[in-house]
């Protein structure tokens, strides 16, 4: 990826961050952060059950080496910064997202190395911490971290509802942008080629992303956790920030051992974007969100 694309990432990254930061009622961020149920089992799903999530499949599934590797890093991975955008989207609790998402953030420094060392050593033998851009990983918590820091002060001493729209705006626009650019990027990449592949491959990539939504709704009912808090929880665990195993991909394999491995974050994004959208409408039409199960589909999606 040219210096271009790596700036135009960033910026829309920090836009998405900024606007859905911004669009949070500081009250309820306040009420949010003393919820200490949501955000320890939030965490705990993301870092615990997740990656050992992981390890089962490639300890069961035979997946090849390349791809092993691949997914241990990315469930392994904190949250992408889109399960902001899609709370948001679907009205679930916002302000809890956000708070999982600096936790998360902070806490993958520690937690994704500590997970990748254990879980490689015993299942692959591999050093994958040797092939972990650092750099990349501190500046995407850099970006993260500002924009959430400097939307949240935007919120605070610019608390209308104009204001919070407007954030919402710059939001919206900046994730189908980032979206739409990540597709074209990818779209690039001889290595991406998704089909032709054994079924230990598409069930053994998938399974994470399903295992989570329904453990983590199962999990959620039972501690009787409100419901948009359920929704959030249960997005903040299954969505993952396949950049970063993706990265490892491009600096540990080439050839074949490069097209199987970068196939994996590929794979696992589309599948996560299908199941969470579905997952969304359903929990929508449900009620449990916090829009009104009869409100117009568009509107939704807007404010």
């Amino acid at each position: 990826m040219g210096l271009l694309e790596e700036i135009t990432g960033k910026v829309l990254l920090f836009g998405l961050v900024f606007g859905m930061s911004a669009t949070v009622d500081i009250d309820n961020l306040k009420s949010q952060i003393g919820n200490k149920s949501a955000i320890l089992v939030g965490c705990g799903l993301q870092f615990l059950f997740l990656p050992f999530v992981g390890f089962l499949i490639v300890k069961t599934v035979g997946l090849d080496h390349a791809m092993a590797v691949t997914l241990l890093v990315l469930t392994s991975s904190p949250g992408g910064s889109y399960s902001n955008w899609w709370c948001s989207l679907f009205n679930a609790d916002l302000a809890l997202s956000v708070c999982m998402t600096a936790i998360s953030t902070f806490a993958s420094l520690f937690m994704l190395p500590l997970n990748l060392l254990v879980y490689a050593k015993y299942s692959l033998g591999d050093d994958v911490l040797s092939s972990l851009d650092w750099g990349g990983l501190f500046t995407a918590l850099v970006i993260v971290i500002s924009a959430i820091c400097l939307g949240l002060y935007f919120s605070s001493q610019r608390s209308t509802p104009e204001f919070h729209m407007f954030a919402n705006k710059i939001g919206n626009a900046s994730g189908i942008l980032l979206v739409i650019f990540s597709m074209i990027i990818t779209s690039t990449e001889e290595e991406s080629e998704l089909f032709g592949r054994g079924w230990e491959f598409y069930f053994g990539v998938a399974t994470p992303c399903v295992a989570g939504i329904l453990f983590s709704t199962g999990l959620t009912t039972f501690l009787d956790l409100h419901k948009p808090e359920r929704i959030t929880v249960a997005i903040e665990c299954c969505y993952q920030n396949t950049g970063i195993a993706t990265s490892v991909a491009l600096t540990m394999f080439e050839g074949k051992d490069l097209a199987d491995a970068v196939g994996v974050p590929l794979y696992y994004g589309l599948v996560e974007t299908l199941l969470l959208g579905a997952y969304c409408v359903i929990a929508w039409k449900s009620g449990w969100t916090k829009a009104p199960i009869d409100e117009n589909f568009s509107k939704i999606l807007s404010t």
